[in-house]
């Protein structure tokens, strides 16, 4: 059996419906009950319970051969960094008393940096637990940004016609497709073929600069002058706030997107086929605009 964290998200998800494909048991963790059940319909046992429970994860993990874990993104955090860590003291704790053999877990790339990242210095401090867990075969997957954070840009471009965040324009970071980890996460938990603790760095086809991908996003909805726009730090943390993020998560978004823009953020490994992965920013944008086309265009 094989137990996936977050089997509701958009990992998890697809790394859930991967492994139930591929004939395997799969343990879905997830909150809520009602979320799990269409998982539970394709074949999935499903365990809901609150991750910050250690004997609810211990006993999700009990008897499995690979955990799948992450820590979930959640803005609306008042001290980020602290209820992380929470988080992943009980998930590092409930691999070890339920001696998990082997662990794939969802990091970013940035994690190898202990601050200045933003929400990426948690996932430094959950890489460092998971290293020191006796016994455990653990392999790390540091991906490049989510295309998927562009779904949260198309309200503001279809009310302003312009996509705006704290990012510096033109500096080319690694960017990936959520459905790409989750093939190579479902394919890791299947093989468990490594040994000791791994990091593997995912950075989608090839870096794009915000300017770039506004620019593929505006000519896949027939929005061809879209542009992208940095705004100051301290109105991107205005609007985020007003949006429901706590004010400690917009400011960590603010640290995040600066130290992106001056490379301080930046990928470790030169690109190979082993980092590069196949689906690109066209495919993604085209997807995701097609709902939304005909209501941009009507603005024109």
């Amino acid at each position: 059996m094989i137990a996936v964290m977050g089997a509701t998200g958009q990992v998890g998800r697809g790394i859930t419906e991967r492994l139930l494909a591929g004939g395997e048991a799969v343990r879905a963790l997830g909150r809520s009950e009602a979320r799990l059940a269409e998982l539970a319909r394709l074949g999935a046992r499903t365990c809901a319970g609150d991750a910050a429970d250690e004997a609810y994860l211990s006993q999700a993990f009990e008897g499995a051969r690979a955990v799948f874990t992450l820590l979930p993104y959640d803005p609306s955090l008042l001290d980020y960094h602290a209820q992380q860590d929470r988080l992943g003291e009980s998930i590092v704790r409930a691999l070890g008393s339920a001696g998990v053999p082997y662990v794939v877990a969802l990091s970013s790339v940035g994690a190898d940096l202990r601050s200045g990242t933003g929400f990426i210095a948690s996932l430094f401090a959950q890489e460092q637990r998971l290293s020191r867990l006796p016994g455990t075969q653990v392999l790390v997957l540091r991906p490049g940004s989510f295309f998927e954070n562009f779904h949260a840009a198309l309200p503001s471009i279809l009310e302003h016609g312009v996509y705006a965040d704290a990012f510096a324009p033109d500096v080319p970071i690694p960017m990936i497709a959520t459905r790409d980890i989750s093939a190579v996460g479902a394919r890791a938990l299947m093989a468990r073929d490594w040994e000791g603790f791994v990091v593997r760095e995912l950075l989608g086809p090839r870096d794009l600069s915000y300017a770039d991908a506004t620019r593929i996003l505006g000519e896949c909805i027939g929005k061809p002058e879209l542009e992208y726009v940095r705004l100051p730090d301290n109105e991107i943390e205005r609007i985020l706030v007003d949006a429901g993020f706590s004010e400690d998560a917009a400011r960590l978004h603010v640290e995040l997107a600066g130290a992106l823009s001056d490379g301080t953020i930046r990928a470790r490994e030169e690109r190979s086929p082993d980092n590069t992965t196949p689906t690109t920013f066209e495919e993604f944008a085209g997807g995701l605009a097609r709902p939304e086309a005909s209501s941009l265009g009507a603005g024109s």
